[in-house]
C-alpha cells in the first residue's frame, strides 16, 4: 500500500502542468483522435496551463509580501495563521485515506456520467486534492474510514451537479463552450454569493451602476483599460502596505502584467480544448444520442476575465481589514489572499463582470470565511500537526481561507460532527 500511495504522491508532485496534458492526450485517444492530434491538444493545454501558472505565481509573489506589509502596518496580532492552499493540499495528501482518493473519485465521476446524473466529465485530477482534505479532516474527526470517504463522495457529488449548473455561464460570460470548472474553492462560494448578486441587482439605483471592464473603458477611454486598471489598483495595493515609490511602480506594473497576460494564456489553452471537446461530443452522440458534455477544468482558466482580476485586487486590502475589525476572528489573512481570484469568479460571472456588485458580495462571503476558518482552526492545526507540516515561526495555530473557510466543506464537517 506505501508503494501505491508514493506511486500516486510522485504523479501528483509533478504537477497540474503534466497530469493535465497526460490526461487531454488520453481521453483524445479514447475519444478517436488520432495520436499527433491527441498529443498536440495535450501539449498545447500543458502550455496554456505553464503560462496560466507562471502568470498566478507573479499575483502570489507580489500579493504575499504586499500583504504582509499591510498587516504590519495595521499591526495587527491575530493568533491563528492563514497558510494557504498549497500547504493544505500537502495536509491532504499526507493522510493515510490519500490513496484512495483519485481511483475513488474518477469512478464516482464515470459512475455519475453513466447515469446521468452529471454532465461534467472532470480531468482536473490535480485538484481531486479537495477531496482528499475533505477526507482528511472528517477521519481526524472521526477515525473512520467510511464515513471519511463517503464525506469525499458527498463533496465530489455537490460540486460536479454544481458545475454542470453554472456551465451555461463559463460558456457565455467566459466565452469557454463545452467546460465546467469543477474547482471546488470556487464552487463552495456560489450558495452565498451568487444569491448577494441578485439581490444587489435588485436594489434601486445600485442596480443601474455601470461598473463592468467595458463601461468603465468607454467611460475613460484608454485608461479604462484592463492594463492601467492593473497598474491603478496594483501601486494601490503597494501604496498601503508602505512600499516605496520604485517598488509601487514595481508592483503596478505587474498586475498590469497579469491583466495582459492572463487572458493570452486562456486563449492558448482553448485553442488545445476544442479538438478534444468536439471529439468527444461527436463520440457521445454516436453512442448515446444528442447528449451535451463538459470538460472539467481547473478554475485557473476563468482568472483571465479582468473583472475577476480586478475585484480581488481591491478584495486584498478589505480582507485585512476585516480580519482586523470582525469581532470574534481569529483568522490572519495571508497565504489564500492570491486565492481570492478563485474565489470571486461565479461571483463576478453572475454580477456580469460589474465590478462594485462583485466586491460588495465578495466582501460578505470572505467575512464569513473568515468566521469559518477560525472555527475549525483547532481541527486544522491538529492536522498539520500530524502531517508533520513546519509551523510558521511564532505560529500555535493555523487555518485557511481556502480550506477551513469553504461553506460546502465547513456544512459537511458540521454536520458529520453534530451526529458523531
Amino acid at each position: 500500500m506505501q508503494g501505491f500511495v508514493d506511486f500516486i504522491q510522485g504523479f501528483l508532485d509533478l504537477g497540474a502542468t503534466v497530469i493535465l496534458p497526460v490526461a487531454i492526450f488520453l481521453l483524445g485517444l479514447f475519444f478517436g483522435q488520432k495520436p499527433g492530434k491527441a498529443f498536440r491538444s495535450g501539449l498545447t493545454i500543458g502550455v496554456a496551463f505553464v503560462g496560466i501558472f507562471l502568470v498566478i505565481d507573479l499575483l502570489v509573489l507580489n500579493l504575499g509580501p504586499a500583504a504582509q506589509g499591510m498587516v504590519e502596518r495595521l499591526g495587527v496580532n491575530l493568533n491563528v495563521i492563514d497558510i494557504g492552499w498549497p500547504a493544505a493540499s500537502s495536509i491532504a495528501w499526507a493522510s493515510p485515506l490519500s490513496a484512495f482518493i483519485i481511483p475513488l473519485g474518477l469512478a464516482v465521476n464515470v459512475v455519475m456520467l453513466v447515469t446521468k446524473t452529471t454532465k461534467t466529465m472532470n480531468v482536473d485530477i490535480w485538484n481531486f486534492w479537495h477531496y482528499a482534505f475533505m477526507a482528511a479532516m472528517v477521519y481526524a474527526l472521526t477515525g473512520n474510514v467510511w464515513i471519511s470517504l463517503a464525506a469525499a463522495i458527498i463533496f465530489q457529488v455537490i460540486t460536479l451537479v454544481m458545475a454542470d449548473r453554472l456551465a451555461p455561464m463559463v460558456a457565455d460570460y467566459y466565452e469557454m463552450p463545452g467546460v465546467s470548472l469543477t474547482t471546488a474553492t470556487t464552487l463552495s462560494y456560489v450558495p452565498i454569493g451568487i444569491p448577494i448578486v441578485k439581490l444587489l441587482q435588485k436594489i434601486p439605483g445600485l442596480k443601474d451602476w455601470d461598473a463592468d471592464p467595458d463601461s468603465i473603458q468607454k467611460r475613460f477611454g484608454i485608461l479604462g483599460e484592463s492594463i492601467f486598471i492593473g497598474l491603478v489598483l496594483g501601486a494601490g495595493i503597494g501604496a498601503l502596505a508602505g512600499y516605496s515609490v520604485g517598488d509601487i511602480i514595481e508592483i503596478g506594473m505587474s498586475m498590469a502584467a497579469v491583466m495582459v497576460l492572463m487572458p493570452r494564456m486562456v486563449k492558448i489553452l482553448m485553442e488545445g480544448l476544442m479538438p478534444v471537446s468536439e471529439s468527444a461530443r461527436e463520440w457521445l452522440n454516436k453512442r448515446f444520442g444528442d447528449r451535451e458534455i463538459y470538460i472539467g477544468l481547473d478554475a485557473a482558466v476563468a482568472l483571465g476575465n479582468p473583472a475577476v482580476i480586478s475585484t480581488a485586487l481591491i478584495l486584498v486590502p478589505i480582507t485585512v481589514v476585516l480580519a482586523v475589525i470582525l469581532p470574534g476572528n481569529a483568522l490572519l489573512p495571508f497565504g489564500d489572499l492570491a486565492t481570492i481570484p478563485f474565489i470571486v469568479a461565479f461571483i463576478v460571472g453572475a454580477a456580469r463582470g460589474n465590478i462594485v456588485h462583485s466586491v460588495i458580495a465578495g466582501t460578505i462571503v470572505i467575512a464569513m470565511s473568515l468566521y469559518m476558518a477560525t472555527d475549525l482552526a483547532v481541527i486544522y492545526t491538529d492536522m498539520a500537526v500530524k502531517a508533520e507540516f513546519n509551523m510558521p515561526e511564532g505560529a500555535t495555530m493555523v487555518s485557511s481561507i481556502d480550506q477551513a473557510g469553504n461553506l460546502i466543506h465547513y456544512v459537511i464537517y458540521k454536520v458529520v460532527e453534530l451526529f458523531h
